[in-house]
């Protein structure tokens, strides 16, 4: 267990600072990632579903999350802290759940995935509510008392943790316990970005629709 938790921090380390340079630099190098990144993903997802049909509106609905993910990152700065305050929800949410499924455990969550806690989910609301309000009060201008905030915060969180068990529900029909094994610590690239691929287009429609 400790070596898995080691290889996961190191993974981390590694692939954090080399997504977050792509997401900064946008433009083209942008581009470039989602490419790599859509292909990676899709592999994936194609390796671990049985049925074409479902393979294939898999695949729609990924492209769908890589085209909006480049649309929500944008051009300007403002929109590069808009996006960056999305992964950031989703990154604490897990990095939350994690931590406190594996400190408090507790009764199960879901059959879906065996490994999910009602504590780890009190933890990833927790954590992501703690970082969005330092890095909004720090990029975003928003106060720590704005309801209309938190509920964002919430909502963010929530899609995000559905991802991650619409993923875990694949799996378990797949009889796999990880959708490849790319990352060391974490298996595929898939298991890592559940929640963005789902809280990411979620972020882009809300604001189209609603703005």
């Amino acid at each position: 267990m400790k070596n898995e938790t080691l290889k996961r921090i190191l993974s981390s380390l590694v692939l954090i600072p080399i997504a977050f340079f792509f997401i900064f630099k946008g433009s083209i190098f942008f581009m470039f990632f989602l490419i790599i990144f859509f292909l990676l993903i899709s592999y994936e997802w194609i390796k671990m579903s049985k049925n074409e049909l479902t393979k294939f509106l898999g695949i729609v609905y990924l492209l769908f999350a890589s085209y909006s993910t480049y649309l929500l990152r944008g051009v300007y700065l403002y929109e590069f802290y808009n996006f960056l305050f999305i992964v950031i929800i989703c990154i604490s949410t897990d990095v939350g759940g994690y931590v406190f499924g594996k400190l408090f455990k507790g009764p199960k969550l879901t059959k879906i995935s065996p490994n999910k806690t009602y504590a780890g989910a009190i933890g990833s609301y927790f954590f992501s509510i703690i970082v969005a309000f330092f890095f909004a009060a720090e990029y975003l201008n928003i106060q720590n008392d704005d309801s209309k905030f938190l509920i964002w915060v919430i909502l963010i969180s929530t899609v995000s943790q559905l991802g991650d068990l619409t993923i875990s529900y694949f799996k378990r029909l797949a009889k796999i316990k990880n959708t490849g094994k790319l990352l060391p610590g974490h298996g595929g690239l898939l298991d890592r970005v559940d929640g963005i691929i789902f809280a990411v287009p979620f972020a882009y429609l809300f604001m189209v629709i609603f703005k």
